[in-house]
C-alpha cells in the first residue's frame, strides 16, 4: 500500500512548513489535489495519515483530497476533452497522439493551522 509512504511524505512537508517561532501549534486540515491518474485511493490515504500523524503536529487534522479529472488534448487537431473511459484516443478525430494535461497531480495545495482556543 503505497498510500502509507504518501502519507508520511505529507507529514514531513506539513510539519517542515509550520513556522519554527509559532511554538507549538496544531494543524487543522490538510488540502490536496490528486489526480485520477496517480492511483492513490482516498479512503486508503485518510486512513494512512490518521495512523502517521499520531503524536506530530497533524494529529487530528483533517485530510481533504480534491480529485482533479484526467483532461487530454490531441496533437493531431487540438482538442481538449476530459477523458472518462480507459480510451486514450481523441474524442473528435480518434488520433493516439494525446497530450496528458491533468490527472497526475499529487500536490499539497494548503496546510491550515489551527486556531488557539
Amino acid at each position: 500500500m503505497h498510500e502509507m509512504g504518501i502519507a508520511m511524505q505529507i507529514i514531513e512537508i506539513a510539519t517542515a512548513s509550520i513556522p519554527t517561532d509559532e511554538g507549538d501549534v496544531a494543524v487543522a486540515r490538510v488540502n490536496l489535489k490528486v489526480g485520477k491518474l496517480a492511483a492513490v485511493v482516498a479512503d486508503s490515504l485518510r486512513f494512512c495519515f490518521e495512523i502517521a500523524a499520531k503524536e506530530t503536529p497533524l494529529e487530528g487534522a483533517e485530510l481533504d483530497i480534491e480529485e482533479i479529472p484526467v483532461k487530454a488534448r490531441c496533437k493531431a487537431c487540438d482538442t481538449e476533452w476530459t477523458i472518462e473511459g480507459p480510451a486514450f484516443n481523441c474524442e473528435k478525430c480518434d488520433s493516439g497522439q494525446i497530450e496528458i494535461l491533468s490527472g497526475r497531480e499529487l500536490n499539497i495545495e494548503s496546510i491550515e493551522i489551527a486556531d488557539e482556543a
